[in-house]
């Protein structure tokens, strides 16, 4: 048997102790390993004791529930964290899954962790600070390992209402940042930045139309001047029907109307 010669305090950390041990074997003291404050007292560990293999192995099992236990509490004083975050991150952490589920059931019984609450609390939060729709916020919820249940129960606080206006906002912002493209090319583009963003079809084709309700045609005037320009540079060398031809093709395949189209070609002509 092992007797425990000298027990020291870790200069970079005191809440640590490193054990040295005489294993009888003509070698003298040796260092054998640290333990954590809380172990060295619950085993009782003194200069002078003896200790068998099995007492050995139990110290120090007991010891890495304390490591993975300290480190899952620092991890969670950053912000709350989801039952699954906090696995995951002790899995990094290289902590064995014996360990791992004690150190959960520990930190559940002490309602440091609660994914329901964490649900609500991660949600209210990317409502009030963000723009992202109600299947964004579902999919991160999944990817915390929030359960199906609770994903449901905590987006209710999400109302359609709100969903639209919120998209209807994203969709005005939008419109005042892109002015050079027709209003066809510009309805595909804010269709697939509101789906990216989590919002339902549904809400997307009313914040949409909303939107192009308003400024479809003032927008597609001031598009298609900045596209007719360089229609206008590239077909110089054309007049009259031949020119008028090519001018439609480009600004037709550029997604603009016929009546714009003709609008605008009526325009330049008077011009």
């Amino acid at each position: 048997m092992a007797i425990i010669t000298k027990i020291t305090a870790q200069q970079k950390n005191k809440e640590r102790f490193n054990v040295f041990m005489d294993y009888g074997k003509g070698k003298g003291e040796e260092f054998a390993y640290s333990v954590d404050g809380e172990v060295l007292i619950k085993f009782q560990l003194k200069k002078g004791m003896e200790l068998d293999d099995f007492s050995f192995m139990e110290i120090q099992y007991q010891d890495r529930i304390r490591k993975a236990y300290n480190l899952a509490v620092n991890y969670l004083a950053r912000r709350m964290r989801s039952e699954k975050e906090i696995k995951d991150y002790l899995i990094k952490k290289e902590m064995d899954d014996p360990i791992i589920n004690e150190i959960l059931h520990r930190l559940t019984t002490q309602k440091y962790i609660n994914d329901e609450e964490f649900a609500f609390a991660f949600s209210r939060t990317q409502v009030n600070t963000t723009d992202k729709g109600p299947n964004e916020i579902k999919r991160e919820l999944k990817e915390k390992g929030i359960a199906e249940g609770i994903q449901i129960k905590v987006l209710k606080e999400f109302p359609l209402e709100q969903q639209i206006e919120r998209a209807e906002k994203i969709s005005g912002k939008f419109f005042q940042k892109n002015t050079k493209e027709s209003g066809k090319v510009l309805k595909q583009k804010l269709e697939n930045l509101l789906l990216r963003k989590g919002y339902s079809f549904e809400v997307i084709a009313i914040a949409v139309n909303e939107t192009f309700e308003t400024n479809e045609s003032e927008e597609d005037m001031g598009a298609i001047r900045y596209q007719g320009e360089k229609a206008q540079r590239k077909f110089a060398q054309y007049t009259g029907y031949e020119y008028n031809q090519k001018m439609k093709q480009t600004l037709f395949r550029k997604g603009f109307s016929i009546d714009i189209i003709e609008k605008y070609l009526t325009e330049i002509e008077k011009s």
